[in-house]
């Protein structure tokens, strides 16, 4: 919805002060007061300024603006419009007016829904299918032509050029891929905060990270699948849903983690919907970052994101991995297990967007994609009679010669 209020405050600054307590201001009824940020919590300033009369709370930052944080039941109390401004435009405006000025609020429209959402499901999906492909197509040639899993994609002839040095040899395609993977990461670690257009490499190391993960880490059969999975379905659950009441402010640990301290809004843990921090605080580069493409308004503020956590895409993926090592234990030509999961990852995941859209909360995602996964795999499994080798996995199929 689009709030426009056509009222016009007078703008009363006080950008000396803090407003962390109530001193000498005097009353500010029906004016709209500017102060700085910092000393205390917004909701704190919001309650002063609303004790005094102020009608609108401007808070000046010399940072990048961020979404505030506070103390929810603090802020239920506060009954004022609360909006950030640059500190560097307050001075430019009181420089042009020197007279006095009044101020007019306005907050963009902001649909529920967002095309940043089909983006991210795609890269999500793509990831853990790649994924789970390239684990399984690495056994498939290690158990037909014999070879090292992890020469068996090396063209031949793809070592004559190289490097030798105090009898060691290094080829000289695996130098410029160090080369160009340091660079990538240099890059990234100067230019981390600059959100215009970081997030692109982000995503693209953070699908290169989850390929590897998946295609180097394996899990041997089902009931190692079934234990990890579940494990981490309750820490997600935990750590979304029960740390916000163990925190001082409410937020979720899971939350700040992935978007450092100083973040606040509406956020998802799974597919989070934040306003981006500030360059002022790190990031640890943990999640897929897509901008919101109908946050326009918002974006000349702050960059809008929809976040995805690594771990939604890897803890699902070593089990969509783990299907497609089984289809080729058990020579399935079809594949049926690895796609089989592999679509119930999309619709778990499809799952949790669409709870968080209709409730307009953080939602983890383990807690939708796991029971996807799991229940589908195993359903698979009884259905076709092959349960109790799916779930002993890989030391049954060789007692039984299909290694």
């Amino acid at each position: 919805m689009c709030v426009c209020v056509q009222v016009s405050y007078p703008l009363r600054s006080l950008v000396s002060s803090q407003l962390c307590v109530r001193g000498q201001q005097g009353s500010l009824e029906g004016q709209a007061v500017v102060v700085m940020r910092g000393g205390c919590d917004f909701s704190q300033k919001a309650l002063v300024a609303q004790d005094l009369g102020a009608s609108v709370l401007l808070i000046a930052s010399v940072d990048n603006l961020v979404i505030p944080s506070a103390n929810d039941s603090e802020l239920r109390k506060v009954k004022i419009p609360l909006a950030l401004v640059r500190h560097r435009d307050v001075l430019d405006a009181l420089q042009v007016f020197p007279q006095g000025m009044e101020v007019r609020l306005y907050a963009p429209p902001v649909p529920p829904f967002d095309a940043s959402i089909i983006i991210m499901l795609l890269i999500a999906v793509f990831t853990v299918t790649m994924g789970g492909f390239w684990s399984g197509a690495m056994m498939h040639k290690s158990k037909f032509q014999n070879i090292d899993p992890y020469d068996w994609f090396c063209a031949p002839g793809s070592h004559l050029l190289s490097v030798s040095c105090r009898e060691r040899s290094v080829s000289v395609r695996a130098l410029l891929l160090a080369a160009v993977c340091i660079t990538l990461s240099v890059i990234w670690g100067v230019y981390r905060n600059d959100n215009r257009w970081i997030w692109i490499l982000q995503d693209l190391l953070g699908i290169a990270f989850c390929l590897n993960f998946l295609k180097t880490i394996s899990l041997s059969n089902f009931k190692i699948c079934v234990i990890l999975l579940s494990l981490l379905l309750v820490y997600d659950v935990f750590f979304v849903f029960i740390t916000p009441f163990l925190t001082p402010n409410g937020e979720s640990i899971m939350v700040q983690v992935a978007l450092g301290p100083g973040a606040g809004g509406k956020v998802s843990e799974t597919l989070e919907v934040p306003g981006d921090n500030s360059s002022s605080y790190e990031k640890l580069p943990v999640v897929m970052r897509i901008p919101q493409f109908s946050a326009l308004a918002q974006n000349l503020c702050m960059m809008q994101f929809s976040i995805l956590g690594y771990g939604d895409i890897i803890i699902p993926g070593l089990l969509v991995a783990y299907c497609h090592r089984f289809d080729v234990w058990m020579e399935n030509s079809r594949r049926i297990y690895f796609i089989s999961c592999a679509v119930a990852y999309a619709v778990g995941l499809v799952l949790t967007f669409a709870v968080m859209l209709l409730s307009k909360m953080g939602q983890p995602a383990l807690l939708y994609l796991v029971p996807c996964t799991l229940l589908t795999s195993a359903a698979l499994a009884c259905v076709r009679k092959e349960f109790r080798l799916f779930w002993s996995g890989s030391r049954t199929c060789q007692v039984r010669g299909f290694l």
